[in-house]
């Protein structure tokens, strides 16, 4: 039987800077606000999302934060990407800059060959 080849994982840079609404914020409200407003609202509307946080402001003025999502396909990225949209973490908390999408290793896949990739020891 053929193995059913699946469709590759998507990976979403999403380049976002805070806004002073959500800098007026205190900690605990800062953690209140994703824990009660952004994760339910996501858990609701996706499945098959995960997602890291990167703090870039150190380092950046213009892009303070980069939210990492990574998605089991197209259809669960845009559930994602719709459901931001309807939190006030998309254009009220924060100025969303820029998103990049990207698959990982697209090349290899595409010109059937192994990946590079470093291995530092």
């Amino acid at each position: 039987m053929p193995i059913k080849e699946t469709e590759p994982p998507v990976t979403a840079f999403i380049l976002v800077k805070t806004t002073p609404e959500w800098l007026a914020l205190t900690v605990p409200e800062r953690i209140d606000a994703f824990t009660t407003q952004i994760v339910p609202t996501i858990e609701a509307r996706t499945t098959g999302v995960r997602s890291r946080f990167y703090d870039t402001e150190f380092y950046s003025a213009r892009v303070t934060d980069v939210w990492v999502w990574e998605a089991d396909d197209h259809h669960a990225y845009q559930l994602l990407i719709d459901a931001l949209r309807e939190t006030p973490f998309w254009d009220r908390y924060f100025e969303v800059v820029d998103i990049l999408v990207g698959t990982e290793n697209g090349y290899a896949r595409n010109y059937d060959v192994a990946p590079v990739a470093t291995i530092s020891t």
